[in-house]
């Protein structure tokens, strides 16, 4: 202690107010070191809950004396009991879910229910459970579904049902691919109901079109053109080189439903559709025959002979054919294209002339056909319903780059949460590092010294020699003769000066600094 008082009292006022700062910012950082260090790990347990629900859950984190922190809508556990806590909370029905399910159906009783009553608690029950289906999506934070079904009547056609979703996502807006399955999934979910009857609404991007049929005629063209552009570009990256080649697509597409029913009949063809065949067969005799001589012999045989015989037969056969007959309906739905145009522009290819001289030329014939061959068949390209089709190639015009590129840094893909703890652990502990060593202890062992060694009164003088002798040292030392006499001044000096050196070297050190302070 009485060192360290004898050091702070051989220091000057700048000096000591640097080391009471250095102290108390070392003093600060370890502190913080320490508290970083105590202070548990933290791991999301929920984000995006409704109040009523992040409030059950707080509450029962209180319960249960569990350390949390609340940031925005999410809330924070310990990362070594997040996931026991889920298990917990789930056990117990947390976080409680905005819409109920079936479970709304277990408390009807068969008596004092309507059949009213029953319909809407069973619809209130699809839409919860559908709602549920939906949020498992971890895109998904909320979900509500609305299912309109028409009161059946008699004497009235049923109509089909319709549904609403509205979502609200974690981040970004809802894809269409992501629509397009909620709509099949409600629609399954839903006796009746078509996937196009299924309206979907984003809360951040709004109502999210269906199938081409769904859009506007603008809206399709430009998603099939846009598709389209990308899948050319794709293509001509792999020859010319990514941002190369520009692309414009203009495509037609027919909007307009149309259904034909067409009915033919062909006479060349038949068929047998029933056969009737009839057979008749008849027998009759006469009465006596001619009157003759012979017949009035009373031995002739005439009598024998009396009358005549017929018989008769007749066959009919009735057969009845059917004319071959077609029937055919077709429906047409928009989004067929009507006509497709495509332009095409390539940068040109580098050359070196004979002179050295380095220029941008067009492409040749032979590489520009085989281009647009691949860009035809990319396409869809048909000449008979009047597709067009322009490739050329042309020097690009340099363009002056605006801005900085965007370069990776130098940390490694970890978790934003980690990796800032650990950012933050280590400039505290070399803030610490570098105040303790380059601050206080340059400035203590600096005060030490002087506390040892502190400035003479009077100007030092060698022995047996007086002060206002002793010649002024010029800090250059002249080289004597050998034959010096023995008690020569300077030949003693020497040889202390040689046979003490740290000595000499603190003695100078202190008249140094003695003479910046006197100055």
């Amino acid at each position: 202690m009485q060192n360290l008082l004898s050091i702070w009292a051989a220091l000057d006022g700048r000096r000591r107010a640097l080391v009471a700062g250095a102290t108390v910012a070392v003093f600060l950082a370890v502190i913080a070191l320490s508290r970083m260090a105590a202070s548990p790990d933290l791991a999301l347990l929920y984000a995006g809950l409704e109040g009523a629900a992040a409030g059950e859950v707080i509450a029962a984190l209180d319960q249960r004396g569990i350390a949390h922190e609340v940031r925005g809508d999410s809330i924070w556990v310990p990362a070594a009991e997040r996931d026991s806590l889920r298990m917990t909370l789930a056990a117990e029905g947390l976080p409680a879910n905005s819409g109920s399910g079936y479970e709304l159906l277990d408390g009807l009783s068969g008596f004092g229910t309507t059949a009213q009553m029953f319909d809407a608690a069973y619809w209130r029950a699809k839409e919860g459970e559908l709602a549920r289906t939906i949020q498992s999506n971890p895109q998904i934070r909320a979900a509500r579904v609305h299912i309109a079904q028409a009161p059946s009547q008699p004497f009235r056609k049923d109509q089909p049902p319709t549904a609403s979703v509205t979502v609200t996502t974690a981040a970004g807006s809802l894809s269409a691919a992501q629509a397009r399955a909620l709509r099949h999934l409600v629609a399954a979910a839903v006796p009746g109901l078509s996937p196009s009857a299924v309206a979907i609404i984003d809360s951040t991007g709004g109502l999210i079109p269906g199938e081409v049929e769904d859009m506007g005629g603008e809206t399709a063209a430009a998603a099939r053109a846009a598709e389209i552009r990308g899948n050319v570009e794709r293509l001509l990256a792999a020859r010319v080189g990514p941002g190369r080649a520009v692309v414009e697509v203009a495509v037609d597409l027919v909007t307009e439903r149309e259904q034909i029913t067409e009915r033919r009949f062909d006479p060349q063809e038949r068929v047998a559709i029933s056969s009737e065949t009839e057979e008749r067969s008849g027998q009759s005799s006469g009465g006596e025959g001619a009157v003759t001589v012979a017949s009035n012999l009373p031995e002739g045989d005439a009598a024998a002979k009396g009358g005549n015989q017929s018989r008769n037969s007749e066959t009919r056969e009735r057969v009845n054919y059917e004319v071959s007959e077609t029937q055919r309906e077709v429906l047409r739905t928009p989004g067929a294209i009507r006509r497709l145009t495509v332009a095409v522009l390539v940068d040109g290819q580098v050359a070196t002339a004979a002179d050295g001289t380095v220029s941008v030329v067009p492409r040749d014939e032979a590489e520009l056909a085989t281009l647009r061959e691949l860009v035809a068949a990319a396409v869809g390209f048909d000449e008979a319903r009047g597709d067009q089709l322009s490739l050329k190639s042309l020097a690009f015009e340099p363009v002056a780059g605006a801005g900085t590129d965007d370069t990776a840094g130098f940390l490694p893909p970890f978790g934003p949460i980690d990796v800032m703890a650990m950012i933050q652990l280590a400039v505290l502990a070399l803030v610490a590092l570098v105040l303790g060593l380059f601050v206080l202890r340059p400035l203590l062992l600096q005060g030490a010294r002087r506390a040892a060694l502190p400035p003479p009164e009077v100007p030092l003088a060698l022995p047996g020699l007086a002060a206002d002798t002793l010649p002024a040292l010029t800090g250059v030392i002249e080289d004597e003769a050998a034959d010096d006499p023995p008690d020569d001044p300077v030949t003693r000096l020497r040889r202390l000066i040689a046979e003490r050196q740290a000595e000499s070297v603190e003695i100078l050190r202190g008249w140094m600094e003695l003479e910046e302070e006197r100055g």
